[in-house]
């Protein structure tokens, strides 16, 4: 990973002073990296401060981050234009206002910062720090921190480590170019937060309903490019059986990835009867991210995902005619 330079955080720091308050803004359906990068520059602010929403479109899905939902509104307050003007959006682990998801409120036209890590992010724009070569949004946002106000308490290095813990896999998504991501973890880890504590939060609390539900995943899987892909997918009606959730597909990416031969993983849910969701995984050499792009999404070299328009039957062949050109 990049250090953040002093260029970077003066930038950030003076985006701050120009604005009296803020909105910060994370992605539609949060992950752990970013509902805490969302809460670590709200600690920023919080110590600077400057009153600040945290605004998400939900849904919180994922076990362990349902705790915060309530610290979270997806409702834009009315504001007159002098407020508007007065007013900075810092958007984190995204770039797109479309990424956003359904706001119940107008985002166009606010004085934006945008904090993000995603190899697809449009770094041209000015008020960015986008650096793909960092595993966690939130990395990124503790640099901030560290930079504008200091070393964090107990609670906000428990977050923040949270945030890294998530999107780097705790920790096992990282290569030998990574030094510096165990040197700042350490610091939070000095600063109080368990480690231990933070994988139970990760890893339990599971439904049983969601080791069902892995388990027709697993029964559907096959594998394709000669071995090199597996791709499996869930249906409306398990979703309507197994409910939505705690899904862990987390564990079905893990499992798949581990077979000995295996490069790549592909999972399709049909939300609706003419959309899905697709998540791809992969090991190091295949760029995950090139293929999402090509379905109107995107995300990191080995983990990225998108929203597509069609249904599985369709979809399924489509995308594995595009990994058979890569494996």
């Amino acid at each position: 990973m990049l250090l953040l330079t002093k260029e970077q955080t003066d930038s950030f720091s003076s985006f701050i002073n120009s604005h009296e308050t803020f909105i910060i803004a994370g992605h539609k359906e949060p992950d752990g990296d970013c509902v805490a990068s969302s809460l670590g520059v709200s600690f920023i602010l919080k110590n600077k401060g400057k009153p600040y929403i945290l605004l998400n479109a939900g849904p919180f899905k994922r076990t362990e981050i349902k705790q915060y939902a309530d610290t979270f509104t997806a409702t834009l307050p009315f504001m007159t234009q002098d407020e508007r003007d007065k007013c900075g959006l810092i958007i984190v682990d995204c770039s797109e206002l479309s990424r956003l998801g359904e706001i119940d409120g107008d985002l166009k036209g606010f004085d934006t910062f945008i904090i993000d890590h995603h190899k697809t992010a449009d770094s041209s724009k000015e008020n960015t720090i986008i650096d793909p070569t960092s595993p966690a949004a939130s990395l990124l946002v503790q640099q901030l921190f560290e930079a504008v106000v200091g070393k964090p308490s107990k609670e906000e290095a428990k977050i923040l480590f949270f945030g890294l813990s998530t999107d780097s896999g705790f920790f096992r998504y990282l290569n030998e170019n990574d030094a510096q991501v165990f040197n700042a973890a350490s610091r939070l880890v000095e600063a109080g937060t368990s480690p231990r504590d933070t994988y139970q939060d990760m890893s339990g609390g599971k439904a049983w309903s969601t080791r069902k539900l892995l388990g027709i995943m697993l029964d559907r899987a096959e594998r394709y490019c000669g071995g090199k892909l597996v791709a499996t997918y869930e249906k409306m009606e398990d979703t309507r059986r197994y409910g939505q959730e705690g899904r862990d597909s987390d564990a079905l990416y893990t499992l798949m990835l581990a077979v000995d031969g295996v490069e790549a993983v592909l999972f399709l849910r049909q939300e609706t009867e003419n959309s899905c969701t697709a998540g791809f995984r992969s090991r190091k050499s295949c760029d995950v991210s090139a293929i999402a792009s090509k379905f109107g999404g995107g995300g990191h070299k080995n983990a990225s995902g998108a929203s597509i328009e069609g249904r599985v039957e369709t979809l399924l062949p489509a995308i594995i005619k595009e990994f058979s050109k890569v494996l």
